[in-house]
């Protein structure tokens, strides 16, 4: 990591570093199986052809989906989770790289 990249992070919440799964570990795995999951029910939205099955596997899709943003809530409140400051000449760079692509939608150039 370069010195210009800065990480976001709370004071790490400390847990025993032993063989056995501890309370990180146990989340980490809830966390990765969410996001699992959430792929997966998307994927079956995708190819849901029955309006009534559709609707069934977006609720548990919305389900899903908030339990992994509260388990992620969880992780980076403890500081088990940490995410990269975003460097602002690269922001500025994507930015005017892509602002002319509004015209492509179809409202005209106007989001709503």
């Amino acid at each position: 990591m370069n010195q210009n990249q800065q990480k976001i992070q709370n004071p790490e919440t400390q847990v025993a570093k032993t063989p056995q799964m501890n309370d990180r570990d146990f989340i980490t795995d809830l966390l990765t199986t969410e996001k699992y999951l959430t792929t997966s029910y998307s994927m079956a939205l995708h190819e849901a052809s029955h309006q009534g099955l559709y609707q069934d596997i977006m609720k548990i899709f919305t389900e899903t989906e908030q339990c992994q943003r509260d388990i992620y809530d969880l992780m980076f409140r403890k500081g088990w989770y940490a995410i990269e400051a975003a460097d602002q000449q690269k922001l500025q760079q994507s930015y005017q790289q892509f602002q002319g692509y509004t015209n492509q939608f179809p409202t005209g150039g106007t989001l709503q």
